[in-house]
């Protein structure tokens, strides 16, 4: 089966493209919604770095003495380092700095067999469309990428920033970011849509009691790999402080600036999350369209990538150490033009987060997200599917909401796996 994924505006929730001028833009608080909003991208961007800097450390640890514990310890900072960040994926799609930025940290799918041993039999030799589907990084110091030789035997940040990521033009090259980690933590998910995670050894990482081969270049590649997370997500956290570029961008825009929020907030709940997260892997049955499939995390990803959402809309966020962010809001602009549309929003948006904490209890219940998708769980997929509906239903929420408030010029990500299923087969 050839599977064909494209992304494209959306249209047909409603309003056409959603370009809409319907009455005049509001004007009242606007500039303190924008402040707050980037207030709480500052927020959620700091606390992203400071759990990847905890992941260091645990990483570290790791490296210092391998063990069933300190892998497991590796492993739960690096599920806690999703959390904070998963909650900014909001702010990608309305804003070019965090949308240009973003393939760096969190790109996926990925062709794991680019950076580290795989199963030959789950996952095969070669690939058609990825010449280097199986270079294998961790075992070869020497490589060729595109017609050039490599010098692979010092496995750097530059490495894998600069030459490996996103190889020869392939978006499935992905050698940076929290997956790429996560995959060199846990290993490959063999089990597809059977329960069980990857379960990579401890001593895969232990060079006097080696599995795996290449201890010594894997663990140079986890550490470069993480240390330049830390470095990446030092950028934007700098790009939405006082002065920063994305900040600057989006704080004083008026229009634009709510334009940016609205975008953030439709093109997550449609496209990117009810569509290329949730029903292309639906569609197809296919544990490997999971978000975070190495670790079966897949359920709080989503949930978090929602509650993100709802941050925004209300203008509060609750940070790792227990503090709050919390202001003016597109609730208030939007409450004050209509409040029944407000009060509509608000039981979206709850909607969302029930179908969403249904799929997080079901995962610790013991069916993981990956089980939930396979061919013949009518239950798990009717999981999985209310959670797509509610999301559609609160972008079309959304979609009201740009009218009410006059704003014009806004287009939502889209996803054939919603606006045109049969694309995804052929």
């Amino acid at each position: 089966m050839i599977v064909k994924m494209f992304k494209r505006p959306m249209v047909g929730l409603g309003v056409a493209a959603l370009c809409l001028t319907v009455s005049a833009p509001v004007s009242a608080d606007v500039n303190a919604v924008l402040k707050n909003y980037a207030d709480i991208a500052h927020a959620g961007y700091e606390d992203s770095l400071s759990t990847a800097q905890t992941l260091r450390d645990a990483i570290a640890a790791l490296v210092a003495g391998p063990s069933v514990e300190t892998l497991a310890a590796a492993r739960g900072a690096w599920l806690a380092a999703r959390v904070p960040y998963q909650q900014t994926e909001v702010y990608r799609f309305g804003n070019k700095a965090v949308d240009d930025w973003e393939g760096k940290v969190n790109a996926w799918p990925l062709d794991e067999g680019l950076i580290d041993y795989v199963d030959r039999g789950a996952y095969g030799e070669t690939s058609e469309e990825n010449r280097l589907y199986a270079a294998n990084v961790v075992a070869n110091a020497k490589l060729t990428v595109a017609g050039k030789p490599v010098d692979a035997t010092q496995i750097s940040k530059r490495l894998l920033a600069d030459t490996l990521h996103e190889a020869e033009e392939v978006e499935a090259n992905v050698a940076t970011g929290y997956h790429a980690i996560e995959f060199l933590l846990w290993g490959q998910d063999l089990n597809g849509t059977g329960p069980g995670a990857g379960n990579r050894p401890h001593t895969d990482f232990d060079a006097n009691n080696c599995t795996g081969g290449n201890c010594d270049r894997r663990v140079a590649y986890l550490l470069a790999a993480t240390d330049l997370l830390i470095d990446d997500l030092r950028d934007i956290v700098k790009a939405w402080a006082p002065g920063g570029d994305a900040r600057k961008a989006v704080v004083g825009a008026g229009e634009n600036g709510l334009i940016a929020i609205v975008t953030g907030m439709g093109s997550l709940s449609y496209g990117e999350l009810a569509g290329e997260r949730m029903k292309l892997g639906l569609l197809l049955h296919d544990p490997e369209e999971e978000h975070d499939c190495f670790s079966d995390n897949t359920h709080n990803s989503h949930y978090y990538d929602a509650k993100g959402i709802r941050n925004v809309y209300f203008g509060r966020y609750n940070r790792t150490d227990g503090r709050v962010v919390q202001g003016a809001s597109l609730a208030d602009l939007l409450k004050a033009k209509s409040p029944k549309l407000h009060t509509e929003m608000v039981a979206k948006l709850d909607g969302t987060m029930a179908a969403m904490t249904a799929l997080v209890q079901a995962a610790e219940d013991g069916e993981a997200y990956d089980q939930m998708l396979g061919e013949g769980n009518e239950q798990g997929n009717a999981r999985v599917q209310r959670a797509i509906d509610a999301l559609v239903a609160q972008t079309k929420t959304i979609e009201k909401a740009v009218s009410a408030l006059g704003l014009k010029s806004v287009a939502f990500e889209g996803s054939d796996s919603l606006d045109n299923p049969k694309a995804v087969f052929q």
